[in-house]
């Protein structure tokens, strides 16, 4: 079978899904970035992320919406977790944080650091997540 045919065959049989990173963002203090977004309903205060851009690699998806929404750079980046919710894919990634954080996106309405024993109100899953990520580290 061509290639074109098989690959067509592959796209319409395969069940569709999105794919997002988010990251663990430390500074020199070991405080963790947790941003306030507008979008977030329930929880507005959350880590920071977004979904991969089509042909986009994780790695440079999560620099460029850290860049986006906080005009951090950051370095040392590493892969923590690949984790799926229904039709849902999530890369975590945890970085250190290089510059000063700021709101660069109208998606976000505050940036802050937080310590881990004084974060904001946030969903159990990321708390949850942020606890056992530290304890590993």
């Amino acid at each position: 079978m061509p290639y074109y045919l098989r690959w067509r065959l592959v796209w319409f049989s395969q069940k569709k899904f999105t794919v997002s990173v988010v990251a663990i963002i430390t500074n020199d203090r070991n405080e963790i970035l947790i941003l306030d977004h507008y979008f977030r309903l329930k929880f507005s205060w959350g880590l920071p992320g977004g979904f991969i851009n089509r042909g986009e690699k994780p790695i440079d998806a999560i620099r460029r919406e850290i860049k986006e929404e906080t005009d951090l750079e950051l370095e040392n980046v590493k892969l923590v977790k690949v984790r799926n919710v229904g039709k849902h894919i999530e890369i975590l990634f945890r970085a250190k944080g290089v510059g000063e954080a700021k709101v660069s996106s109208r998606e976000i309405r505050a940036v802050n650091w937080f310590t881990l024993d004084k974060l904001p109100e946030m969903s159990d899953v990321q708390i949850h997540l942020l606890k056992n990520t530290f304890r590993a580290s």
